[in-house]
């Protein structure tokens, strides 16, 4: 080769530099693959500033995969609680099956108490023979005097809290603790105790199995509506953030991308580059999620002062669910970005956003909201035993919140855009900022403007239907807040209840009753298909005058009670005949040939009017005195003591629980309320109420988030602001104005949006709204949410502030 020819080679012009660096243009599949893994390099390869954003949208979509991975898991922890109940339910119990005495059977028979605001459900056994059948948990039937608890109950009870429910179980001492197996979660309080004191008189029933599965009680339609409504309410935020945290760091990413296209290249190569980014931070945000829901799930049943608990191999996600997850969030994130970048014009010498931007398009926006209520309005009412439109409430409800969300952004740019210069420092600071990005403040806050508008929604619903599953009783807790009552007619036993009540630390008055059913005795009448019965109520006179207004008494009287109704007071008159004798004995009632035990109605008994008993009852029939009837020769009878509670003393309900325990481990107490709530309808307040608690965190932690990362992308601006003489509470209040702006925005919108879909569910269950201002709280709350996390974000921001972040490479 000559010289000239060398010379020549080497001195031949190099390809241009963006022949050599710039991913080929356009193209197919390959090229979009080839893009987005690109943008993944540039995500992991881009130094400190690059992991840092590509951090801070892992733990934003993280927050949001964990929070959705626990929603998925939902069905599988109720069906798996389901499950050990029914394998614990004994089978003869509901059935009504006849079960015969063998060497495997066993007497059984709930004995749940409650314990200040828990519920200690629980079971006494008795085997009888050598091979009882066992219930899930136990390894063998607690013997005479033993018993077997929870790990929850063993810990109460060896704590100094739970001192006066030990001394209720004080004839029993722990032998076992119940395994996971028998019990539906970690933190149940639930025994099993033996007694060989059981028996069928003492209400003990006999059981061959368990796992008897009572009937599924449909839910109330209603409810369902409920309950779609607040799954819509508490996971579109989440899906709302997630879209959210895959834009983080945009203008850094505008200007990286304005240098690509400055090497050659194209528009449509730095849409899929910047794709790939998000799509890196998404895949990394599914990796940290799982790792949050799996730190969750192992906590969840240890929290302490919070009514969650859950055995973590019940938490599993729904694997169809699961799937749709881990593959709707990394193409969401794609979607997003390419979305977001269509109306961006990126050049090799800067991207269009940094100017003026394009004026949002508001029609679709208006549309979505109104689509929604349409399809909420056209679904019809619920009633009767059609199955709601479960498809239509969700697709309508989710539609009005997410076009809430779509709507906000213009309203703030629409807001801010009217502003004009003048006021404080920390007010100009604010407004031109905004200016010059609504957008992103607009999705900071999109998050909570939904939840509120859900919570408002639901409130409204919850409001409307709160009569329907809420009754209020005809119990008066003030006269008698507890009733105790043993199945047998024992004089001493009243007489000992009242003593011993009357007695116990907490007490006002004791209203004790023996009560049994009497018939008239003698050969059926012209038109009677059976003889007529009435109750027979013994009772002191004291006692008496709580239940009739029997004016003068003493021991030996008897009354003829009537309750005002024309037609039982003729039926209380066929029996309850002064001078007559009445038949004491049940068993005479369907067999006139068996034993008889007469009394006779004194005939100077008076007729008396009924006033209702503390448990809004009324109570007709005989009523006698200890010393008119000889109480063992009644038939049936059961034993009452409505007892007042003094509401100054402390613990005074577990004081008689205890007494009453001492009495008879049998006996039977309740408690009177003043309103029953529907356990269906409790159960799902009490979801709403965890859920409701997991969406705000989550929205606090996706605005700190979002708020770093806006102070983050503007680390120099503020350091050059602060290098000029800028206040450092000038530059604290700019923030709390640049969130409070938007926020107003979004909570004003809240409202309206949330009053609407309120008003149009309310009308599809057949309700009237009740109460317009239930949106006063709620907003408020989200304003203080907003103050907290703007108070949380002034360290970073001094940190930022500093000179040397003015240092560039």
């Amino acid at each position: 080769m000559s010289l000239d020819s060398r010379a020549r080679a080497e001195t031949a012009p190099r390809p241009p530099l963006a022949d050599r660096t710039a991913p080929e243009s356009t193209g197919g599949p390959r090229a979009f693959v080839r893009d987005l893994a690109l943008g993944i390099r540039f995500a992991v390869g881009g130094g400190r500033e690059g992991w840092t954003r590509t951090l801070l949208t892992a733990v934003g979509v993280g927050l949001g995969v964990a929070l959705l991975l626990g929603a998925a898991s939902v069905p599988h922890l109720l069906q798996h609680r389901e499950d050990r109940s029914v394998a614990r339910s004994a089978e003869g119990q509901f059935s009504g099956k006849k079960v015969e005495r063998s060497d495997s059977t066993v007497l059984q028979r709930d004995l749940p108490t409650d314990f200040r605001d828990a519920t200690v459900s629980g079971r006494v056994l008795r085997a009888e023979g050598a091979h009882p059948t066992l219930p899930p948990g136990l390894k063998k039937i607690p013997a005479d005097g033993e018993m077997a608890v929870s790990p929850a109950l063993r810990k109460l009870l060896d704590s100094s809290d739970g001192a006066l429910l030990k001394e209720r179980f004080g004839e029993y001492r722990v032998t076992e603790t119940i395994g996971d197996a028998g019990l539906t979660h970690p933190r149940e309080l639930y025994y099993y105790a033996g007694s060989d004191a059981l028996t069928p008189a003492k209400g003990g029933h006999r059981v061959a199995d368990f796992g008897y599965q009572e009937p599924a009680e449909p839910l109330d339609p209603m409810l369902i509506v409920l309950t779609v409504l607040i799954c819509v309410v508490l996971l579109t935020p989440v899906i709302i953030f997630i879209g959210t945290a895959v834009r983080f760091g945009g203008d850094r990413r505008d200007r990286r991308l304005a240098a690509l296209r400055l090497v050659g290249a194209d528009a449509h190569s730095v849409r899929r580059i910047a794709a790939g980014e998000a799509l890196c931070g998404a895949l990394l945000g599914l990796a940290l999620g799982g790792l949050f829901f799996l730190g969750v799930r192992e906590l969840i049943g240890t929290l302490e002062g919070w009514k969650i608990s859950a055995f973590p191999s019940d938490v599993v996600p729904v694997p169809g669910l699961a799937v749709l997850v881990l593959l709707a969030v990394p193409v969401t994130s794609v979607l997003v970005t390419l979305i977001s970048l269509r109306a961006v014009s990126i050049e090799p010498l800067g991207v269009v956003r940094s100017t003026k931007p394009r004026k949002r398009r508001v029609w679709w926006r208006v549309a979505m909201p109104l689509l929604g209520l349409g399809i909420l309005l056209a679904a019809g009412r619920v009633g009767g035993d059609m199955a709601p439109p479960v498809f239509a409430i969700g697709a309508g409800a989710t539609l009005t919140l997410v076009g809430l969300a779509a709507l906000l952004p213009w309203l703030v740019e629409a807001s801010v855009s009217r502003l004009r210069g003048g006021g404080p420092v920390p007010w100009q600071l604010a407004t031109r900022r905004l200016q010059l990005s609504s957008g992103t403040a607009a999705r900071a806050v999109s998050g909570i403007t939904v939840a509120v508008a859900g919570a408002i929604a639901l409130q409204m619903l919850f409001v409307a239907m709160h009569d329907d599953f809420n009754q209020m009783t005809d119990n008066d807790p003030a006269r008698a807040k507890l009733v105790v009552k043993a199945d047998v007619g024992d004089g001493d036993l009243a007489e000992r209840m009242i003593g011993e009540f009357r007695t116990t630390k907490g007490v006002k008055n004791v209203i004790a009753t023996t009560t049994s059913y009497v018939v008239r005795p003698g050969k059926l009448e012209r038109g009677e298909d059976f003889r007529p019965l009435t109750e027979l109520t013994v009772g002191t006179c004291a006692n008496l005058r709580e239940l009739a207004r029997i004016g003068s008494c003493r021991d030996g009287d008897t009354y003829v009670v009537h309750t005002g109704n024309k037609r039982m007071n003729a039926w209380v008159d066929k029996s309850a005949r002064p001078g007559k004798p009445v038949d004491l004995s049940v068993d005479s009632w369907d067999d006139p040939g068996k034993r008889h035990v007469p009394w006779t109605l004194p005939a100077d008994s008076r007729t008396v009017k009924a006033r209702p008993d503390p448990g809004g009852e009324l109570h007709d029939g005989i009523y006698a005195t200890p010393g008119a009837v000889d109480m063992s020769k009644m038939a049936d009878a059961s034993t009452t003591a409505m007892i007042q509670v003094d509401p100054g003393t402390r613990d005074a309900e577990e004081y008689i629980r205890n007494t009453a325990a001492h009495l008879d481990p049998f006996l039977d107490v309740m408690t009177l309320r003043a309103v029953e709530r529907d356990k269906q309808y409790a159960t799902i307040q009490t979801g709403l109420q965890i859920g409701a608690m997991a969406t705000m965190a989550l929205i606090a932690a996706s605005m700190l988030v979002s708020m770093i990362e806006q102070l983050r992308e503007r680390k120099r601006l503020l350091a050059a602001l602060t290098a000029f003489g800028t206040r450092r509470a000038s530059m604290a209040w700019s923030i709390l104005w640049q969130t409070a702006i938007p926020v107003a925005i979004g909570l004003t919108l809240a409202v309206a949006g949330g009053l609407g879909l309120g008003y149009v569910m309310t009308r599809m269950i057949q309700k009237s709204v009740t109460d317009w201002w239930l949106f006063a709280p709620l907003t408020a709350a989200g304003a203080v949410l907003v103050a907290v996390v703007t108070v949380l974000s002034l360290p970073p921001l001094w940190r930022m502030m500093r000179p040397d972040g003015l240092r560039t490479e």
